[in-house]
């Protein structure tokens, strides 16, 4: 059984990413970042939640394909730094406690975002 099927399809994930997305946009932490505040607030959240259930499921093994750029072409412009990106993994553990998602796919769902943070968190040239 897929991890997509095993966090109960696109509806669940849907929910999920519904939650996650408003934690992440109006987290402080985040939106500390000029460039993270004015990406946030220039998208628009239900466009941005259905491109990220998009990316899970195919990242999970679900029917569907994400149609969105490329995590380094959404995010090279940011610089965000390693503190933003544990603060964005803190509001992805809250959101998968409020729904209970059993720690096994937790940590698969990790496993995927971590493969993606050499697109998101860029070294810096003196750091």
């Amino acid at each position: 059984m897929t991890l997509y099927e095993r966090l109960g399809g696109v509806y669940a994930i849907a929910a999920v990413v519904d939650d996650f997305i408003d934690r992440i946009m109006h987290d402080p932490r985040l939106n500390a970042n000029p460039k993270v505040n004015e990406a946030h607030h220039r998208v628009s959240p239900a466009g941005f939640k259905y491109l990220v259930t998009e990316q899970v499921c195919q990242a999970t093994g679900g029917p569907q394909r994400y149609t969105g750029r490329s995590m380094f072409d959404s995010h090279a412009h940011l610089d965000i730094t390693e503190p933003e990106w544990q603060a964005f993994l803190d509001d992805l553990r809250q959101t998968l406690a409020r729904f209970g998602v059993p720690e096994a796919e937790r940590a698969e769902l990790f496993a995927i975002v971590e493969g993606t943070k050499g697109e998101i968190v860029l070294p810096r040239p003196n750091g």
